[in-house]
């Protein structure tokens, strides 16, 4: 195996040269890196990064922890994540967890273990002793997506659920439904709650009574297209059922148009669809449904810069920062006054 030392031997200079110019230190002569770039090149070295890190007590890269790799909204921070770590000279250790705690923990556990540099957290428990072996190495730590109780001194990057769901909910009141069926996660899932609160906030303004046996909650915490089905079959298996209803996220809803579909209804003239998160593809190709689009890419942006300026210790700031980012209405073709006046 080719050495640091073989290196410096080839070029004529000392170890610590070779280190600079490995390391990209500025205070080495153009003539003399140049030297060791092509002993580099010849000798085929290869520097040992581990080791390398251990010496720095930093590893240049960044875990990722995202509760749906299948949900687009998710792939979207993702890509907004990597971009800019990319630009940082930061690496991206992408873990889905699949809204499963177990594999939550096990994650946040591997990559506390390789010492990665910062962490980009969505939760799919709610909960925050996941998170015990980042706060023992005090690993920089930003909640993305979805707040935790409990957890006051880390920074957040998220959507405003809360008036996503209350703009939803009102283009529905507006259009004269009155009622409207609501269907998401667990309340263990800070955006559920938030969501809910915003459908309540909306219906009290118009001074609709709320009737909790149209607010459909997953139990097993997911926010799935199976799960979508089932809880719009409940709905509408009701004797009184809505007449229109809200899918607490994008693959909710599309689990919904199948319920919908199935039962030989129409969208929208039997019943009403709104969904939180927009899915760009499903909009190409059948461009209906009226959605709260979140900006997902911005979303993972801000959490990486915020995170990596921790990292570096760019920041005086010690105290928590959220950013809250504004929801966009998008009214397409899958709300209309309801058939019958209720």
């Amino acid at each position: 195996m080719v050495t640091i030392k073989d290196v410096a031997k080839k070029a004529g200079v000392s170890i610590m040269t070779v280190s600079r110019v490995i390391n990209g230190k500025s205070n080495v002569r153009e003539d003399t890196r140049e030297k060791v770039l092509k002993a580099i090149e010849e000798l085929g070295y290869v520097p040992n990064s581990m080791a390398r890190s251990l010496v720095i007590k930093k590893t240049a890269t960044i875990g990722l922890v995202i509760s749906d790799v299948t949900n687009p909204f998710f792939t979207t921070v993702a890509r907004g994540v990597e971009d800019t770590a990319i630009t940082k000279h930061f690496t991206v250790i992408l873990c889905n967890t699949d809204e499963n705690p177990e594999k939550e923990s096990m994650y946040v556990e591997v990559l506390a273990r390789n010492r990665v540099d910062g962490v980009i957290f969505t939760s799919a428990s709610g909960k925050k002793n996941p998170l015990k072996s980042l706060f023992i190495k005090k690993i920089p730590l930003v909640l993305i997506d979805r707040t935790i109780e409990g957890l006051e001194d880390v920074d957040v990057v998220r959507g405003d659920s809360v008036l996503g769901a209350y703009l939803l909910t009102k283009h529905l009141i507006e259009l004269g439904h009155r009622r409207i069926g609501i269907i998401v996660g667990s309340k263990t899932i800070s955006t559920a709650v938030d969501r809910i609160e915003g459908y309540k906030r909306a219906l009290k303004e118009f001074d609709i009574p709320i009737d909790e046996s149209l607010i459909k909650i997953n139990d097993k915490s997911k926010f799935s297209k199976e799960d979508g089905y089932r809880l719009t079959k409940e709905l509408l298996d009701m004797e009184n059922p809505p007449t229109a209803i809200f899918g607490g996220n994008n693959l909710m809803a599309v689990g919904a148009i199948l319920a919908i579909r199935e039962l030989g209804l129409s969208i929208p003239e039997d019943i009403s669809l709104v969904s939180f998160d927009d899915i760009e593809s499903l909009s190409e190709v059948y461009p209906f449904l009226t959605v709260v689009k979140q900006p997902a890419y911005t979303m993972g942006v801000i959490a990486t810069e915020l995170l990596i300026r921790r990292i570096e210790r760019k920041d005086r700031i010690k105290e928590k920062r959220e950013i809250l980012l504004k929801p966009e209405l998008v009214i397409r073709k899958s709300t209309a006054p309801p058939k019958i006046k209720n």
